[in-house]
């Protein structure tokens, strides 16, 4: 690679419900559709906003993550930019939400993603119920931290010509860039469950919405300044994550669906092969591969069908006579015993661990983890220690397995999630992202 990445940019903004992601995904597609290549990238964990990015832009989207990743991993990700004309990445929560304290890697939070990467700032506003007084807010925010590229706001949600006036009037007596007024329009946000977005697969037409979001952009944003605004950060020299096997059976489909992009994407450049099969489909996984990994989704929206779905239950038990299985979050409740879901219906899982889980009673979980492995796991040995994530609403029952792992918060303070083991089979409820740093 060469010693500059393609120029880029960080889409942010004050807080969560601003509208970044409509603002994302037109963007996405307005450069795309001027003859760029894109290449979009998530700041943090997320793992839904992925997939919808890659929809936009073509290209699939990696996080990049400064609490989780180390460095080198944060380097072989950002190669996924090789031969991009642009670089867009979405920043997580508000620009300067991160974790509570610094870990070995950082805070986590878009501002240092961005400092890291060299990206300047597009902070999105909602002017909302203000006019001037949004200058104050872009201000605080170019100044809080002046060491990070600033490249200007994108006034989002303006009622009228005169709203976007008054808007324009603050900004600029604040001396901030106004790059784009977005007319408020109630048609413009995502279909949303408990989770957040819906999957970019289950958007009942996404490609006439992405569409949509492109037009509007076009119409309210400069372009070409926010092509000017984009500028270019070192290369940082690293690796993708090496796989766990050779053939790696993947469950995929509506209830199977959370996987980071930088783990399938480095265990297919090492070699690997991924065999995806459906267990909503009542797939087998296949019958010779080395490990069977059940990533998180949403089962408890389809807890009926993956306990009916004889074939799939059988197939994966057989294996787990010989060889590992893995699940990841709700990947791990269905490798449990049973899963309740939120009307108290008991719904039989695949029994491979004693795990009893629950959404009759919704209990939030979220945060990132760092965990010790008591037990080998996905090709990591006991011992190792492992950063990751955690992201669901189900209430633990019954857990009566060995623990796989002693798991901390971002803070290193106890959590009681810790995984379980039975014999070749493995289960956590975050979501791995990366080996510690050494």
């Amino acid at each position: 690679m060469t010693d500059m990445m393609p120029p880029g940019l960080l889409i942010s903004a004050p807080s969560s419900g601003t509208g970044k992601t409509t603002v994302m995904l037109g963007l996405l597609r307005a450069l795309a559709e001027d003859g760029l290549k894109v290449q979009p990238f998530k700041s943090g964990p997320d793992y839904i906003d992925p997939a919808f990015h890659r929809a936009a832009a073509g290209r699939p989207s990696f996080n990049v993550d400064t609490w989780a990743m180390p460095s080198n991993l944060i380097g072989g990700v950002s190669e996924q930019a090789k031969g991009a004309d642009i670089v867009v990445a979405e920043g997580s929560m508000g620009l300067f939400d991160g974790v509570a304290t610094r870990g070995e890697s950082g805070f986590g939070s878009s501002a240092e993603t961005a400092l890291k990467m060299g990206w300047p700032v597009v902070l999105v506003i909602d002017v909302g119920g203000q006019a001037q007084s949004a200058a104050a807010t872009a201000l605080g925010f170019r100044a809080y931290n002046p060491d990070l590229p600033f490249a200007g706001v994108i006034l989002n949600r303006c009622a009228s010509p005169r709203h976007e006036r008054l808007a324009r009037l603050g900004m600029d007596h604040a001396g901030v860039k106004v790059l784009g007024v977005l007319p408020r329009r109630g048609d413009l946000a995502l279909p949303e469950r408990h989770l957040g977005l819906i999957q970019a697969s289950e958007h009942p037409d996404l490609e006439a919405a992405i569409t949509g979001y492109a037009a509007f952009l076009r119409e309210n944003v400069d372009l070409e300044a926010i092509k000017a605004a984009a500028r270019s950060g070192p290369a940082h020299v690293g690796h993708l994550p090496k796989p766990p096997a050779q053939k790696i059976a993947m469950a995929q489909d509506a209830a199977f669906s959370f996987t980071y992009p930088h783990l399938v994407e480095g265990w297919r450049a090492a070699g690997a092969e991924i065999a995806p099969f459906s267990p909503l489909a009542d797939e087998a996984p296949a019958a010779d591969a080395d490990l069977v990994w059940l990533p998180g989704g949403y089962p408890e929206l389809h807890a009926g069908a993956i306990s009916s779905a004889r074939k799939f239950r059988e197939a994966v038990c057989k294996h787990a006579e010989t060889k590992p299985v893995h699940g990841e979050c709700g990947g791990y409740m269905a490798l449990g015993e049973a899963l309740i879901d939120k009307e108290g219906n008991r719904h039989e899982m695949l029994g491979l661990l004693g795990l009893v889980t629950s959404y009759e009673k919704r209990k939030f979980h979220l945060g990132y983890r760092q965990a010790t492995l008591n037990a080998p796991m996905l090709g990591f040995d006991a011992g190792q220690r492992l950063r990751g994530h955690e992201f669901h609403y189900s209430t633990i029952l019954e857990e009566p397995d060995a623990p796989l792992a002693q798991v901390g918060d971002a803070d290193g303070n106890p959590v009681p999630e810790t995984g379980s083991v039975r014999g070749n089979v493995t289960g956590t409820f975050f979501h791995l992202i990366a080996e510690a740093s050494k």
